[in-house]
């Protein structure tokens, strides 16, 4: 099919293919999403195909109200209540038990939870309300490769495979959503994002478990992101680490002159003399600024297929920064230089 690239002009459209069963990618202040019918298993399904993702990785489901939530799940705790009031719209995703039969095993990967997003695009928010259902949202890429953050990325991995993307710009987070699990006694933060855990104690007065961020290879995760490998480029990517210098990266790089890429903060980059084998990208000043560039930035060497080895900078798992290192050990597969 042809895909379609809609403007916020062009809502009604995009939204009369969500009813008609088809795809639509969404934009969010986090990444670009697809868009489906959560309600109708052939859609679901669809998303699972144009993505080449595993049938048991369960699907987040956007809503434009709160009132979608309760249509689906079990009575809010306090708690609930006061997490959706201080963070919706925004980047929290929250997993709730659900009445039986509520949503499809397909779109749940076979659990009696679900995970609910109401994000903070006003654009994505008119869409659902106009297609009249609430849409599943995984990233909207091929399954496995960095997130999209720009209309153009999911061009370039779903063109031909989804009827529509509607392009609200660039997504001003970067990085997916955090992940809460209020389906157990004690919420439990699955994937870190840009609401922190801090950020949830703050509200709900109580520590929360933030340690679940994997599961086995023969358990079903309850949340994107826990299970398979993700986020990552063409080219081997390795963290280097705080403690390590970056002058024995440029010495390893002498010694083996393949194109390589370099990906680091401000201070790093003009501190250096950079080998004329290196193309050398920055992640900004400070976390934020490299969480919002990380998935960009592995998807521009991407385009560059003669770089094998990309090094990307480590640093302290402190809020966002959490975020920031969950996706980049998952896009190199826990590999560091000091491994080289």
């Amino acid at each position: 099919m042809e895909t379609l690239i809609l403007k916020g002009s062009q809502l009604d459209k995009a939204a009369e293919f969500i009813r008609q069963g088809e795809l639509v990618a969404f934009p969010t202040e986090t990444v670009y999403g697809l868009g489906a019918d959560a309600t109708n298993e052939a859609a679901v399904k669809k998303v699972y195909a144009a993505k080449g993702r595993p049938s048991d990785n369960p699907l987040i489901v956007t809503v434009s109200n709160i009132a979608m939530v309760e249509k689906y799940t079990e009575p809010f705790s306090d708690e609930a209540k006061a997490l959706m009031k201080k963070f919706w719209p925004g980047s929290l995703t929250m997993i709730f038990k659900l009445k039986p039969n509520a949503l499809s095993k397909t779109v749940t990967g076979g659990l009696n939870t679900a995970a609910f997003r109401f994000p903070n695009n006003q654009m994505t928010l008119d869409l659902i309300s106009k297609a009249g259902v609430p849409i599943v949202g995984p990233s909207a890429n091929t399954s496995g490769k960095p997130s999209p953050t720009t209309a153009q990325h999911v061009y370039h991995d779903l063109n031909g495979k989804i009827a529509a993307i509607v392009d609200d710009g660039p997504t001003s987070v970067g990085v997916e959503s955090t992940i809460l699990d209020m389906s157990v006694t004690t919420p439990s933060i699955l994937r870190p994002g840009a609401v922190t855990k801090e950020d949830v104690e703050a509200v709900i007065h109580r520590p929360v478990i933030d340690e679940l961020h994997h599961v086995g290879a023969k358990q079903t995760p309850k949340a994107p992101g826990m299970k398979y490998k993700h986020y990552a480029p063409n080219a081997q990517v390795y963290i280097v680490d705080p403690d390590d210098d970056w002058h024995d990266v440029v010495a390893w790089i002498q010694k083996n002159p393949q194109p390589t890429g370099v990906m680091a903060f401000d201070d790093v980059v003009k501190s250096i003399s950079w080998p004329d084998n290196v193309d050398v990208i920055s992640l900004g000043k400070n976390a934020a600024s490299a969480a919002h560039d990380l998935f960009a930035e592995l998807r521009d060497f991407d385009n560059h297929p003669a770089y094998k080895i990309i090094f990307t900078q480590g640093i302290s798992p402190e809020g966002i920064g959490e975020a920031y290192m969950n996706r980049l050990n998952k896009s190199a597969g826990q590999m560091h230089f000091n491994q080289l």
